[in-house]
């Protein structure tokens, strides 16, 4: 990554030292367009595996799944859903339509199902659906006594160690009876906590009357009870138009204040990644951006090396440590998700009769996208702020520490130009440069005086003129460490008003410049 501006210092002769400015103005240049490059590499990478596909992919399943109404209710969605005969209702209604695609529009049967469902005609529907609950126990809290004898029972709000583990109701099927997690998937983090795997399990039918009847003998049985704290309701779909895969998990919850609140997730990921052409350039752009990670991480090594305890004494330095570490975990995850895809993703593509858990690795898919999001933003600020802001004004530092001073060459034609007006026109008599070298500053100031300057205006010149010559006795010496120094606080601060001061200066210059040209205009 671009480094900081920075010069050398040594006692060289002029020659050396213009050369040696040139080169290291050469190799900076020359950083900046290899981390420009890496830049433009870096938004191919991050915006290269999304398209606009994904966001109406998950536009019309949402539509499907949340925002269907139960028929004769228009009110009762996924989202409306306030009570426990709403969510049955949801079930047995738009739910099971949703999931069960078996027939065109004009009743005939769909072509080419081999026992999957196609929802919306395009999307497979891959294994079965599952549905998954969780409880805490009695007691889990306190009732007051007195109202113990009005209220026995005391469902606590979720914690893991509040679960409940025991079997219950017809303790027949694994719907009724605790099942420990298998899956490697993140723990949901929910509105009222934080909800692990396992619970009380049961997967969906490939036919849509039993799972109908399956839902009624649920709901007879009170599968749902007062310890009940979430239900998941976990589907996978894959669209092969698009190559995408969408991985849907419904959610609703239960308080201890009764009443249930929804939330969902979909995610619309890019499993199969290697597919068209564009997609192997994409893998090329990944091999590029590891290049760029090796010699930027041999580049900071070489440094923390030189300058020992004293690199990490800069903010810019810590910035490239922290894109370091960024680009570091993205290549993690990337590496991890492919590995994860390609051990397992045949796997659950061949149970088409159990629940395929894609959930775990849309999971990892998202991990990647923001990882890769966050290390994007750091990128663009390191090259606006270091690139730009450090290196501008330590090339300004640079001028005063090789013996060229920073003359602002457009002031000086601006004062010469001024200069010219008033003695072509006669305004002002001409003067020798023999003359202005032994004048001195009262001579100067005595001058001024008489051709009419204020005592403001002589003021100010003469405080730019002490200024000016504070900070060459500062910065302008022949005895040059070889050493690099960065540009302090201070240091910038003084010549960023230094540089303020020029500014108002030559403003001062063209307002002048003007009057005359408007003197001269009139004549």
């Amino acid at each position: 990554m671009a480094e900081a501006s920075r010069w050398h210092r040594g006692g060289a002769s002029k020659h050396k030292l213009h050369y040696r400015k040139e080169v290291e103005i050469t190799t900076t240049l020359q950083e900046l367009l290899l981390y420009f490059i890496f830049l433009i590499n870096l938004c191919i990478l991050t915006f290269g595996m999304v398209n606009p596909h994904m966001y109406y992919l998950n536009k019309v399943m949402s539509s499907l799944f949340l925002d269907t109404s139960v028929p004769g209710e228009e009110r009762t969605n996924f989202k409306s859903i306030r009570s426990v005969t709403d969510f049955w209702k949801f079930m047995e209604g738009p739910l099971l339509e949703g999931l069960y695609w078996d027939s065109w529009y004009n009743n005939q049967q769909l072509y080419n199902l081999k026992n999957s469902s196609r929802i919306y005609y395009e999307n497979i529907l891959l294994g079965v659906p599952r549905v998954r609950q969780l409880k805490v126990r009695n007691n889990t809290c306190k009732v007051y006594s007195s109202f113990q004898s009005l209220m026995s029972e005391c469902y606590g709000k979720y914690t893991s160690t509040n679960e409940d583990l025991s079997n219950f109701g017809l303790q027949i099927n694994t719907e009724w009876r605790y099942s420990t997690s298998n899956t490697n998937s993140p723990w949901h983090w929910g509105f009222l906590g934080v909800y692990r795997n396992g619970g009380y399990i049961f997967t969906l039918s490939k036919s849509k009357s039993e799972t109908k009847n399956k839902f009624i003998d649920l709901r007879l049985n009170s599968w749902i009870t007062r310890g009940t704290r979430v239900i998941f309701i976990d589907f996978s779909l894959y669209n092969a138009n698009v190559n995408l895969f969408c991985i849907i998990r419904l959610v609703a919850e239960f308080p201890a204040t009764g009443g249930i609140l929804t939330s969902w997730q979909f995610y619309s990921v890019k499993l199969l990644r290697y597919v068209s052409y564009y997609d192997y350039f994409i893998a090329s752009c990944e091999i590029t951006f590891c290049i760029f990670l090796f010699v930027f991480t041999t580049q900071e090594v070489k440094k923390i090396k030189e300058f020992k305890s004293a690199y990490f004494k800069s903010i810019w330095n810590w910035l490239e440590l922290l894109l370091l570490l960024l680009c570091f975990v993205a290549v993690s995850f990337n590496t991890y998700c492919n590995v994860q895809i390609f051990l397992f993703l045949g796997q659950l593509l061949k149970s088409t009769e159990q629940y395929s858990d894609f959930y775990f690795l849309a999971c990892w898919h998202i991990y990647y996208n923001n990882i890769i999001a966050i290390t994007i933003f750091f990128a663009w600020i390191k090259n606006m702020f270091l690139a730009i802001i450090n290196d501008t004004y330590s090339e300004v530092k640079a001028d005063y520490s090789i013996g060229r001073r920073p003359d602002f060459e457009l002031g000086k034609m601006i004062k010469q130009s001024y200069k010219n007006v008033l003695e072509k026109f006669r305004l002002k008599k001409a003067q020798k440069d023999e003359d202005k070298k032994t004048k001195g500053s009262g001579d100067l100031a005595e001058q001024a005086r008489r051709e009419g300057f204020d005592e403001n205006e002589i003021q100010k010149a003469e405080q730019m003129k002490k200024w000016k010559e504070r900070l060459e006795k500062k910065y302008y010496s022949t005895e040059i460490q070889d050493d690099y120094q960065p540009v302090t606080q201070e240091e910038f601060r003084e010549l960023f008003l230094y540089a303020v001061e020029l500014e108002k200066e030559l403003h001062y210059i063209n307002l002048k410049l003007n009057q005359v040209m408007r003197k001269v205009s009139a004549l």
